[in-house]
């Protein structure tokens, strides 16, 4: 499966630490921690583990299980990002939850271009009516 956002996070948030610490970064210009807090983090790995359990009790059930699917775990994020000011997931992490989604389906046999098609939506827009952020 595809690196989760999260991972992604905490990493630039390590790297950001380790650069204050030896003094390398000035810490006015330090925004990892503030952009990414411990809580969002974990709030947006729990969503992540509840769709990655889903995504392992898929069987062959079609199209409508895989749109809810991704309704819920589309709504889910909307309820972190909300409870962080409605601005938690700005365009990288749109764009990566928005990937890393559409990776771990395709990770699961789905073809994800056919699964949009069939309902009229470019690939694109998987997630598009149920998002908020």
């Amino acid at each position: 499966m595809a690196e989760r956002p999260t991972e992604h996070w905490r990493r630039h948030v390590a790297e950001e630490a380790a650069e204050l610490a030896a003094g390398i970064l000035d810490p006015d210009r330090a925004c990892m921690v503030e952009l990414f807090p411990e809580e969002l983090l974990s709030q947006t790995d729990a969503v992540l583990d509840v769709f990655e359990a889903e995504l392992s009790a898929f069987a062959e059930e079609g199209d409508a299980r895989v749109f809810a699917v991704v309704e819920r775990v589309v709504l889910a994020l909307n309820a972190v990002n909300e409870a962080h000011g409605e601005c938690a997931f700005e365009t990288d992490e749109r764009e990566r939850l928005c990937a890393y989604i559409e990776e771990a389906l395709t990770g699961r046999g789905v073809d994800v271009v056919a699964l949009t098609a069939g309902r009229g939506l470019g690939r694109h827009e998987l997630t598009d009516q149920w998002r908020n952020w």
